[in-house]
């Protein structure tokens, strides 16, 4: 849709005059925004370092998506479990490193990797190397999958084979636990006398896991427009809706751009 002008404008401010009432309790505003990054507080944990940013839909419904931000400065306690009725967890670590203990066994998260915790497991996050901060996707509807490669074949961009599973591991622990479940947004709290992480095997496709970014198998050139679903689209969360997303997790890794220092007219 080409303008004889740019579609550019100032922020915008409140209506204050002829205003209607909107009936909202939430008073948003169409700006961007930006965010420095938060403090990270040595006193606190994954639990409580967990902060809300973002979101659309209703996890009750389980419609949407919440975005989080996580900044933390200890480990959870020794005694300590979480899991979230909600949804997926999609964790972007951002600095440090995340040792995950959940039920079905270990994860050890360092930059550059994601993972991601399927809704109901439980598990805990240890700081191996000190305090830790990123980003974390929570997808309320469906799970999140790889995207359908289309033209591109059965194999490129985050190949199924690269993506890291637990083994299982299990504890004998009579004592007492405390299990924290984040349940329509909320955080609830409940006690068991022994651990939760007692799961000896398992089997099936319901699990936590990892992904190193850098196995990621870039393709391209582009000349003149870019292919939808995105090139660059590492997992997917599907809608209802045949060929849109609830959310993409998309990255821009390093990659050979075999046109560079070449001649390309417009078109």
């Amino acid at each position: 849709m080409p303008r004889s002008y740019p579609a550019l404008r100032s922020q915008h401010l409140p209506l204050k005059q002829n205003r209607p009432d909107s009936g909202g309790k939430l008073h948003q505003i169409p700006n961007q925004l930006r965010w420095d990054p938060f403090d990270i507080n040595n006193e606190t944990d994954w639990i409580s370092g967990l902060r809300p940013v973002g979101g659309a839909g209703d996890p009750s419904m389980k419609t949407g998506l919440g975005i989080f931000i996580f900044a933390a400065g200890r480990s959870m306690d020794s005694n300590m479990a979480m899991y979230s009725s909600d949804g997926d967890m999609l964790i972007v670590l951002q600095h440090g490193v995340l040792d995950i203990k959940t039920e079905l066994g270990n994860l050890l998260v360092r930059p550059n990797e994601i993972a991601v915790i399927p809704r109901g497991i439980r598990y805990q996050v240890n700081l191996p190397n000190g305090p830790v901060r990123g980003y974390i996707l929570e997808l309320y509807q469906g799970h999140f999958v790889l995207p359908e490669l289309g033209p591109i074949g059965s194999n490129c961009l985050a190949n199924a084979r690269d993506f890291q599973v637990p083994t299982a591991a299990f504890d004998e622990d009579a004592s007492q636990w405390s299990i924290v479940n984040k349940f329509n947004g909320d955080f609830f709290i409940a006690t068991q006398n022994h651990t939760p992480f007692d799961v000896v095997a398992w089997h099936g496709q319901y699990y936590p896991y990892k992904y190193d970014l850098g196995r990621f198998s870039v393709i391209g050139s582009i000349s003149f427009d870019h292919p939808d679903p995105s090139i660059y689209t590492v997992l997917t969360g599907p809608s209802d809706h045949p060929g849109t997303a609830v959310a993409d997790f998309v990255i821009f890794p390093p990659r050979w751009l075999v046109q560079e220092d070449t001649f390309r007219p417009p078109w």
